[in-house]
């Protein structure tokens, strides 16, 4: 048997290592810079001053918004983007209608058909003469080096980095993963979360979704039920620069030549002058199609301009980049102190919906309070189930404290069934997803398997509703990655009406067909509470949380009744219990002793 203390040499040998191997090499950089700077092209396809837009019903809006506001009194126009495809085909649209610059930020950057439909169409537009920059996390953006190396020379107007990258390179290795894990914690573990979508200044996009496939409803076998909001108009198209550009001048930005593995192959592609690459496979039809309707301004003002709601005051939120070196400082914590303060003014009723019910530590205070000052306030959560979820181990950790989020914070939680009924709703074109068996491609993400085949859905989606009066639609999970080491981006939007639609959204979500409800046990009250203590117990163990009988289970609405809260005194009349993991296609042993090993594994990724 191989000692602990094998291991742990082997690991910090392996540490040195990598360690020995780091740092920026300067000579390659240089070199690099030289290469991309001769070999990129700068001519324009486009002589016009505006850089040959395409026609955009967003732009009367735009105008409109601008010559509404007032000091102290803006007007912004608002899309609630529900439909995955609907968010791409808007993001291109925008692309192609840009007159002046166009700021990205992701989390994800996939190299799939969506992936290099949106480069494609940046650099066209760039092409045009568009200021085009690129701000992506380097943890699970783009890893193909050939890839990166030929968006380094794409054009003279388009520059993507890369934030926060390990060991000065865009591509981690398993060992080089590690090597992080054990020299640089709290800096490898930090990570850029934001989604930002911005052109001209003026027409903004944020929310849940990253650059890939499944958050736009065509990966084959897994995609998101995700929510984007998009808004013009004046003072969040500001913020949202400002906050870019905060981001792009951070030192944890950094150009692709100054990654050792890009400015590699560039030095060594010297002189070739290939272009990007579509990936193998790619859907050519699907890809055509939405081109043309993103080109087509009728089709875009009755899809979305017609739909889109004058407001007035919107915030835009952001952390600073700072956030993980400083996280007591003031700046750190404004975001989390702002959330608070708009539920601490909840009188009413508070809707939210979450990926992940890993409450933080604050968020856990926020909720207490909430519910020692105004106990009747209904506190109504969506999230995932175990089949539906991304992540098993976080999963692990929702279902340890599924009693204190039900009895202490008063929580009405529902979770998400893999197969809702309004799926076909919920994704264009749903039943032309081809589904079948998960190739388990992106198993790595901890999806539980199903016990059958189809295009499974799972919950991305955060927002949070205040007394149907304030919405906050963003990449803020409400967790303690969100709190403490990730950075964070999105609207609050101030105005009832949008406020009452991403609440239907989120409750529709909750529904009976789309959702189980999490709700106590019934059986008998003596073994009942003999379980609660023993439950409690093992749930206060830091570690291993053994005991399999929980104070809570899933429950489905009975044929012919009417949905009920699991407050109602008649609720078990009408609700059958399903399991705790219903769908689950793993014995229940299997489940719990992954449940068990979670505990042990606090420092899962939340994503």
């Amino acid at each position: 048997m191989i000692s602990s203390a094998f291991v742990r040499a082997a690991a910090l040998l392996s540490a040195i290592v990598v360690l020995a191997g780091c740092g920026l090499d300067r000579t390659l950089a240089k070199k690099a810079d030289a290469i991309v700077a001769e070999s990129r092209p700068d001519v324009l396809d486009c002589a016009g001053a505006s850089h040959c837009p395409i026609d955009s019903p967003y732009n009367a809006l735009v105008a409109d918004a601008d010559a509404a506001s007032a000091p102290g009194a803006p007007v912004h126009y608002v899309n609630l983007l529900e439909i995955g495809e609907d968010s791409l085909l808007l993001r291109i649209h925008l692309i192609r209608a840009a007159r002046k610059s166009i700021d990205i930020q992701t989390f994800i950057w996939a190299e799939d058909d969506a992936g290099w439909l949106v480069l494609d169409e940046l650099i066209a537009a760039a092409r045009r003469g568009v200021r085009v920059r690129v701000l992506v996390d380097q943890l699970f953006s783009i890893d193909d080096i050939e890839w990166l190396s030929r968006i380094a020379a794409a054009h003279a107007n388009f520059e993507l980095k890369v934030y926060n990258p390990t060991f000065d390179k865009a591509v981690t290795q398993p060992i080089e993963f590690a090597a992080g894990l054990l020299c640089c914690f709290s800096r490898f573990n930090q990570r850029m979360h934001n989604k930002l979508f911005l052109v001209d200044g003026e027409i903004g996009i944020a929310g849940g979704r990253n650059i890939e496939n499944r958050y736009f409803d065509w990966d084959q076998t897994f995609d998101y039920r995700d929510r984007d909001a998009l808004v013009a108009g004046p003072e969040a198209g500001r913020e949202m620069q400002a906050s870019f550009d905060t981001f792009w001048a951070h030192r944890r930005a950094v150009p692709l030549t100054r990654l050792n593995d890009v400015n590699q192959r560039i030095v060594a592609d010297a002189g070739r002058s290939e272009t990007l690459q579509p990936p193998a496979g790619i859907d050519w039809a699907r890809i055509g199609s939405l081109r043309a309707r993103a080109s087509d301004p009728g089709y875009i003002r009755r899809l979305f301009v017609d739909d889109a709601l004058r407001v007035g005051r919107v915030e835009y939120f952001s952390d600073s980049p700072d956030k993980p070196e400083h996280p007591e400082s003031p700046a750190a914590e404004a975001l989390t102190a702002h959330i608070a303060e708009l539920l601490n003014g909840a009188e009413r009723e508070v809707v939210f919906e979450t990926p992940y019910l890993v409450l933080s530590s604050r968020a856990q205070k926020i909720f207490h309070d909430l519910r020692k000052r105004t106990p009747r306030v209904p506190v109504i959560v969506s999230t995932n189930s175990l089949a539906a979820t991304d992540a098993f181990y976080v999963y692990a950790l929702s279902h340890k404290y599924k009693k204190r989020y039900l009895k202490r914070y008063g929580f009405e939680i529902h979770e998400f069934k893999p197969f809702p009924g309004d799926a076909a709703a919920f994704v264009r074109d749903y039943d032309r997803l081809a589904g079948g068996i998960e190739t388990g491609e992106y198993h790595r993400y901890g999806r539980a398997p199903v016990k059958r085949g189809g295009v499974r859905l799972g919950m991305h989606a955060k927002s949070l509703v205040i007394d149907g009066t304030i919405a906050l639609i963003g990449s803020h999970n409400f967790d303690p990655r969100s709190d403490d080491y990730n950075t964070e981006s999105g609207f609050i939007v101030h105005d009832t009406t949008v406020a009452l639609r991403v609440r239907a959204a989120v409750l529709r979500d909750a529904e009976p067909e789309n959702a189980w409800v999490i709700a106590r046990r019934q059986g008998d009250p003596f073994v009942e509470r003999v379980n609660d203590v023993i439950a409690d117990v093992s749930t206060a163990l830091p570690l291993f949380d053994l005991w399999p009988f929980r104070y809570a289970t899933s429950y489905e609405l009975k044929p012919g009744c009417v949905a009920l809260a699991p407050s109602d005194p008649h609720f078990h009349e009408c609700y059958d219990d399903v399991g705790d993991f219903p769908e689950v296609d793993l014995p229940m042993k299997t489940i719990y002793t992954r449940i068990v090993t979670a505990f042990g594994a606090g420092l899962a990724g939340i994503l």
